[in-house]
């Protein structure tokens, strides 16, 4: 419902998701962010989903300098993806962006950023720090 409804005063949304701590350690990450998402979503159209920015930000990694693996954090955004495609189709599950949030770090960024289902980050705590910021937003592109 909040959703649809910044949608409705024309604003763009960023959506964020993740497990806490105990729900990680019950292995039911898929499970939690898939909840979130449909429940989030519901009465979203696809063409309203074109304005919609989606974060996956597990709880657990958020200001606690604990940041979720680079592998792990893609398996959930595409695990994401199949989950908006059920909901949509699979064209709206990879045109959306989604990205990653917790706990970013110039050391984290780089190998966050060459995973293929990862479109971007969400900068918290680091973003207060000129130094650091800047080496986030300049990050290394993995050589192709």
């Amino acid at each position: 419902a909040k959703v649809k409804k910044v949608l409705e005063f024309g604003m763009k949304p960023i959506l964020c998701i993740g497990e806490t701590q105990e729900e990680y350690d019950l292995g039911i990450t898929e499970e939690v962010c898939a909840m979130q998402v449909s429940k989030d979503l519901a009465g979203v159209s696809k063409k309203d989903l074109e304005n919609v920015v989606l974060a996956y930000e597990p709880v657990w990694a958020i200001g606690t300098g604990l940041v979720c693996d680079a592998e792990d954090a893609n398996k959930v955004h595409k695990f994401i993806r199949t989950v908006l495609a059920k909901m949509y189709d699979e064209e709206a599950a990879q045109s959306i962006r989604i990205q990653y949030g917790g706990s970013v770090t110039p050391e984290s960024v780089d190998g966050l950023m060459a995973m293929s289902d990862i479109d971007g980050c969400l900068v918290g705590g680091a973003s207060l720090f000129s130094d650091k910021f800047a080496r986030i937003c300049n990050f290394k592109a993995a050589e192709e």
